[in-house]
């Protein structure tokens, strides 16, 4: 929160009274402003408290978000939205009822490298997009940690780290997939993936003819980059869904020598970002660029994506014409 211009600490809710009071004297909030999950609803009676950052298990995410909205607070939701679009759907329509506004926590439509690409892209100074291959992968050594456990994070790899491939990928292109095929796997000997999935491999065709190779794994060395490719160059982006040091290199023919380029930018600290956005949207009574129904969207997407594994066929979508769909007004500074 010292990144941040324009929101602050003002309360605290934890299951752990301990961490609780070392974090709130660490940030110098005030006994009282300080609740557990039995008193979260008396945040209703603190005026300090504008707005609700759920950084729960993903389970717990629709229940938090309904609650704060009754409350009377604006929320800000960490992806992926829910477990399900039906959970998507009831935050969506809570925040509508309570007049509260709800954007979900998609970073990297704040990070200045992403959004580079994505004003590029849009404008086509390569060209047409044509291919994105795109992977985010990780390694985790704890069975026992909640994202391994399906009640609590709703699926393995892809709800939780390939969720970002899949974002990320709308969020440059500005379409929507009409279909989507998939493959799941899980090492049946490794008891971190006896309920979720290790790997899921997934491609998206888009109405303008682009297509997608997406894919994450839980249980190889880091690794989070893609590329997008265009008719006269490409956009690589390494580290590209890290909180830090994301690093870009360009392509493109130009006529028989082919130029590359180092993109050089001057990072942000991305949660500041995204909460100072927030914090304007409210300011300026202004809807979020990264809406409920973008997180909806997504929700019903990676649903699809693990019919499409189990079935073993390729899953048809909606064609949906309208750029950005499901966003809201571009920030000023976001404006291709």
């Amino acid at each position: 929160m010292v990144a941040c211009k324009k929101s602050k600490i003002a309360a605290l809710v934890s299951g752990s009274p301990e961490k609780m009071k070392r974090v709130a004297q660490q940030y110098g909030v005030k006994p009282e402003s300080c609740y557990s999950y039995e008193t979260y609803d008396k945040l209703k009676e603190n005026p300090d408290v504008q707005v609700i950052y759920i950084v729960l298990p993903n389970s717990m995410h629709a229940e938090y978000t309904i609650r704060g909205a009754q409350a009377g607070k604006h929320i800000l939701c960490e992806k992926p939205m829910a477990n399900s679009s039906a959970e998507c759907q009831a935050m969506i329509e809570a925040c509508k009822k309570a007049d509260r506004k709800l954007m979900i926590a998609y970073r990297i439509h704040y990070e200045p490298f992403n959004r580079y690409v994505r004003e590029k892209v849009q404008a086509n100074e390569f060209g047409k997009p044509k291919f994105v291959d795109a992977f985010n992968c990780q390694s985790s050594a704890n069975p026992k940690h909640w994202r391994h456990i399906k009640a609590l994070a709703g699926g393995g790899a892809l709800p939780d780290i390939g969720l970002y491939c899949l974002n990320t990928t709308r969020f440059l292109l500005g379409e929507e997939p009409t279909e989507v095929m998939a493959y799941v796997y899980s090492d049946p000997e490794n008891p971190l993936f006896k309920e979720v999935e290790e790997v899921c491999s997934w491609q998206m065709k888009f109405p303008s003819g682009t297509i997608a190779n997406c894919a994450t794994h839980y249980n190889v060395h880091d690794s989070r980059k893609y590329r997008v490719m265009t008719e006269k160059g490409w956009y690589e982006l390494d580290n590209a869904y890290a909180y830090t040091g994301q690093k870009l290199m360009t392509s493109r023919a130009d006529g028989e020598i082919v130029r590359q380029e180092n993109v050089s930018i001057t990072p942000k600290n991305q949660f500041g970002a995204e909460m100072d956005y927030f914090s304007d949207c409210l300011i300026q009574d202004r809807a979020p660029y990264s809406t409920g129904e973008e997180g909806l969207q997504d929700q019903r997407l990676m649903e699809a994506i693990y019919q499409s594994a189990r079935e073993k066929r390729p899953i048809k979508l909606p064609l949906i014409e309208k750029k950005d769909a499901f966003r809201g007004p571009k920030p000023p500074d976001l404006q291709a």
